[in-house]
């Protein structure tokens, strides 16, 4: 039987890799390894958004007590960023795979360039059948240019990827009705097809002491990646099998269904690889033709704008309540969309001196949300 090859991001929290103590769990590790080895060898592409770089850094140090200020933890991502990677690199190499690192930070993915050489090595390595290890660059990463946390990389990494599955692994087995550390009545829900605000209110944060992502930053996640046609389940990282049987489309945690089109890759990056600059608010029939009519932006329909920002910013296009509808790459500077709101296509070149085209976003650099 022919086995259809498939793209599947495996996002693994520190939980997981400790198993909940202060020390790495090799033996799990190891586990983990062997079920990424076997679909490697049947042809399926693997990458690994690992976690874990801090409590590396902790347990190679001998626990130093130390306060937990910013500048330590990224001393301890320093450190154990290193000792993780010799950790994976080694068990890997038991099944003669080799892996490679990619270290990312916000500022990889909001620049297009960057995004897009981010995307020829991550592919290049898969092309030359090795596993990309990839993780935050917290030793560098200031809360300006960091992604978040590894839910949000991995949605992100997913994209790059062209992945067809993320698979978000943590302690718990999935997204219940209601939180299962204190409710005993929490019944697990088995798949989502909407991402709504009861599906937002049922998350909660994370507990542990040693990650940084909640079930919170999970649901984030996953409508990201399902805004991009891949398929996101949220399970148990120590459930036997795990990954095989997610990839086999088995019964595991909670498997949040795709759109039925994917986007086109251009505008998975606007849709999720880049920082919004600022916001355009609309009026009611500019909005009517967004939505109904697949039409541009036209400067006509522009009332006001917030922030300022450059040509080439992707930014909120809003309505007059302030909903949220798309998010688009303007062609204009804000100053001068300032001075060009409500007026004609054709009026832009007397008014500005020039022009960059008869629309402020074009419809193909535009993303409906």
């Amino acid at each position: 039987m022919k086995i259809n090859k498939k793209t599947i991001v495996v996002k693994l929290g520190t939980s997981v890799l400790t198993r909940g103590t202060n020390k790495l769990d090799r033996a799990h590790m190891l586990e983990i390894v062997r079920q990424c080895a076997l679909l490697h060898k049947q042809g399926h592409h693997i990458v690994v958004v690992t976690s874990g770089a801090i409590a590396a850094g902790k347990e190679y140090l001998g626990f130093p007590d130390i306060k937990a200020t910013i500048a330590n933890k990224q001393m301890y991502a320093a450190v154990g960023q290193g000792q993780l990677i010799k950790e994976w690199e080694a068990l890997f190499r038991i099944y003669s795979i080799h892996v490679g690192q990619m270290l990312l930070t916000r500022a990889d993915l909001d620049d297009r360039v960057r995004f897009l050489n981010a995307r020829d090595t991550l592919k290049t390595l898969l092309k030359y059948n090795i596993i990309p290890l990839i993780n935050e660059n917290d030793a560098v990463a200031t809360s300006e240019i960091k992604v978040g946390d590894n839910d949000n990389l991995s949605a992100l990494v997913a994209l790059l990827a062209d992945a067809e599955q993320l698979l978000l692994l943590t302690d718990q087995k999935g997204l219940f009705t209601a939180d299962p550390r204190f409710d005993k009545n929490a019944k697990l829900i088995p798949e989502i097809t909407e991402i709504n605000d009861a599906i937002h209110a049922l998350a909660g944060g994370s507990v542990g002491g040693l990650g940084v992502g909640g079930m919170a930053t999970k649901i984030e996640s996953a409508t990201v990646a399902n805004g991009a046609g891949i398929e996101v389940i949220i399970a148990s990282g120590f459930r036997e099998n795990v990954i095989i049987d997610a990839l086999h489309n088995k019964s595991v945690g909670t498997r949040f269904s795709t759109l039925k089109n994917r986007l086109e890759k251009r505008k998975n990056w606007i849709f999720a690889g880049s920082r919004i600059a600022g916001k355009i608010i609309i009026d009611a029939g500019a909005s009517h033709a967004l939505l109904k009519s697949g039409s541009s932006l036209l400067a006509k329909g522009i009332l006001s704008i917030q922030d300022k920002f450059v040509r080439g910013s992707v930014v909120f296009i809003c309505d007059v309540n302030g909903k949220s509808l798309a998010r688009g790459v303007v062609r204009y500077k804000s100053i001068d969309i300032n001075k060009i709101k409500g007026i004609h296509s054709h009026l832009i070149e007397s008014c500005l001196g020039y022009e960059h085209g008869s629309v402020v976003i074009h419809r193909d650099d535009l993303v409906l949300l």
